[in-house]
């Protein structure tokens, strides 16, 4: 059984800062790319910012400069440091993981999902 759970989230007002986190627990063999996404209400949901297993990272446009993704790799954990934080950056935030795993002979890999947590900007 594999999780990922968020936490972190919360009300802000417009140009403050605020940290989500997201751990992986269960039982799996290592952890691949790591990601942030988000949903705003009415909105599909998209990428915030993903990081690779060996630290490369990328931000969607909209947030470039202002956030940014880490990972522990020790504690299984994905962060997302967000500052100068601006009202369109209200949604959901949902962390995105790719999970190995086996079973027997064989591997599998599979992207898993937290629950989300919400993160408010407003005045």
């Amino acid at each position: 059984q594999v999780q990922l759970v968020e936490s972190g989230g919360g009300l802000v007002q417009p140009g403050e800062s605020l940290r989500v986190s997201c751990a992986a627990s269960g039982t799996f063999l290592s952890i691949n790319d790591m990601g942030w996404y988000r949903q705003a209400p009415g909105k599909q949901r998209e990428v915030v910012a993903t990081i690779t297993s060996g630290g490369s990272t990328d931000y969607a446009d909209s947030v470039k400069g202002r956030f940014t993704i880490s990972r522990d790799n020790i504690k299984n954990t994905v962060y997302l440091q967000m500052n100068s934080l601006k009202p369109e950056d209200t949604a959901v935030y949902y962390c995105n993981a790719k999970l190995t795993r086996r079973s027997g002979p064989v591997f599998y890999t599979d992207a898993y999902w937290g629950q989300g947590t919400q993160v408010t900007v407003s005045s």
